[in-house]
C-alpha cells in the first residue's frame, strides 16, 4: 500500500476500484484522479448543487422540509417504515418526547442512543410493547437515507440555515458545511462551532443527533466526530470536558482526511462524495466503525484502520501498528476492538 502524506492532495476522481472487489467494502482500493478537476470559481451554492446531484445519483432521496414540524413528521414516517409499524398519535407523542427529544438529553446522551442504545421500547396503547430501531446495525441497507439542504432552524438564539444535512431514518446524523473554493475550510469548522452555540439545541434539539461533520471548500474536504466539535467548544469557553485536562482529539487539528486503500487522500468534494458518502460506505461507518468510549468520545475510524479491519493482511501487521502509533489516540484500540467484535460475530 502506497502511503501519501496529508499534504499530497489529489484531484477530483471518477473511477474507483473496491478493495478485494467486494461491493460492500467500505474503502475503495484505488482512487483514480480525474484530469478534469474543477478549478474555476465555484460559489457555495454551486458546490451545494453539485453535491446534491451526486447524492441523488447514489440513491439518496432529496427531502423538502422547511419547518421543524415537517422534519418531525418525516422522522415519524421513516421510523414507521424502518420498523414496519404504525404509531398512533399518542404513541408517537410519548416516544418522541420521552426518548428521541427528551428535554434532559444532551449531545452525549443522543450519541449513546445511536451508537449503543439504538433499540428502544415502544409502549403501545393496547398495553403491548414493541422494539423500535432508531438505526438498523444488522441490516444496514434497511436504513433510509435522505438529503436536506438549507433547512432553517428558527428555535435557536437567532434563525440559522444549515447547508446540507444527511438524514438516516429521519434523524440528522451527518451535517455538511460548505465554503466556496479558495476559502480555508477552518472557516467551515468555525461555522459549525457557531451552530452548536446558537442553534443545534433549538426546538426539539434534533440536530444534536449529528454524529459526523463534514467541512469542504470544494478542493479540500475533511470529516470529524460530534465530540471533536463539542469538546473543542468547551475548551474555547475555558470549560474542559469531563475527564480532560489537556487537548486531545478535540480541535480542528484532529479532523481527518478520507483516503483510498493506498492511503491516498481523497480531498476534492466530488471524490469524497462518491466514496465516503456512497450509501454502503456511510452506513458502514455510522454503524460499524464508530466507537463511543467510556470517556464519552465518539471515535470515527480512519480509512486505513477500516481497510485493515475488513481485509487484514498478516504481513502488514507491523506497518499497521506503527501507523496507529503515529496517528490519533485510540487508533490501535479501535482496530483491535472491531477485529475482536467481527471474530465474535
Amino acid at each position: 500500500m502506497t502511503e501519501r502524506s496529508d499534504m499530497d492532495l489529489p484531484d477530483g476522481g471518477k473511477s474507483y476500484k473496491l478493495v478485494a472487489e467486494g461491493a460492500e467494502s467500505t474503502v475503495v482500493a484505488e482512487y483514480e484522479p480525474s484530469h478534469g478537476r474543477e478549478t474555476a470559481y465555484q460559489s457555495e451554492a454551486d458546490l451545494e448543487e453539485e453535491l446534491l446531484r451526486i447524492l441523488e445519483s447514489q440513491g439518496y432521496e432529496r427531502l423538502s422540509a422547511h419547518t421543524e414540524s415537517e422534519l418531525i413528521a418525516n422522522l415519524r414516517t421513516q421510523l414507521e417504515k424502518l420498523n414496519d409499524v404504525r404509531f398512533t398519535d399518542n404513541e408517537w407523542s410519548h416516544f418522541f418526547h420521552e426518548i428521541i427529544a427528551s428535554s434532559t438529553a444532551g449531545i452525549e446522551d443522543k450519541t449513546r442512543l445511536i451508537q449503543e442504545d439504538n433499540i428502544q421500547i415502544l409502549n403501545r396503547d393496547d398495553g403491548t410493547t414493541k422494539n423500535i430501531r432508531l438505526i438498523d446495525k444488522v441490516h444496514v441497507h434497511s436504513n433510509r437515507l435522505q438529503v436536506l439542504h438549507q433547512f432553517e432552524e428558527e428555535g435557536g438564539s437567532h434563525p440559522t440555515r444549515y447547508d446540507v444535512t444527511i438524514l438516516v431514518n429521519g434523524l440528522p446524523l451527518v451535517q455538511i458545511e460548505l465554503k466556496r473554493r479558495g476559502v480555508a475550510i477552518k472557516e467551515a469548522f468555525n461555522q459549525i462551532n457557531r451552530y452548536q452555540r446558537d442553534s443545534f439545541w433549538g426546538g426539539s434539539g434534533l440536530y444534536e443527533y449529528a454524529q459526523i461533520f463534514i467541512i469542504s471548500n470544494g478542493t479540500h474536504t475533511k470529516y470529524y466526530s460530534n465530540t471533536t466539535r463539542f469538546k473543542h467548544i468547551h475548551e474555547m469557553e475555558g470549560r474542559p470536558a469531563a475527564g480532560r485536562s489537556q487537548k486531545s482529539s478535540d480541535s480542528f487539528e484532529f479532523t481527518s482526511w478520507w483516503a483510498d486503500g493506498r492511503n491516498y487522500v481523497i480531498a476534492d468534494l466530488t471524490g469524497f462524495a462518491r466514496t465516503f458518502l456512497a450509501r454502503h460506505t456511510l452506513l458502514n461507518i455510522l454503524t460499524r466503525y464508530c466507537v463511543f468510549t467510556a470517556e464519552h468520545d465518539l471515535l470515527v475510524m480512519r480509512p486505513y484502520q477500516i481497510a485493515a479491519t475488513e481485509h487484514p493482511q498478516p504481513h502488514s501487521h507491523q506497518r499497521i501498528r506503527s501507523e496507529e502509533t503515529r496517528h490519533a489516540r485510540g487508533g490501535r484500540i479501535r482496530v483491535a476492538y472491531h477485529r475482536q467484535r467481527q471474530d465474535a460475530d
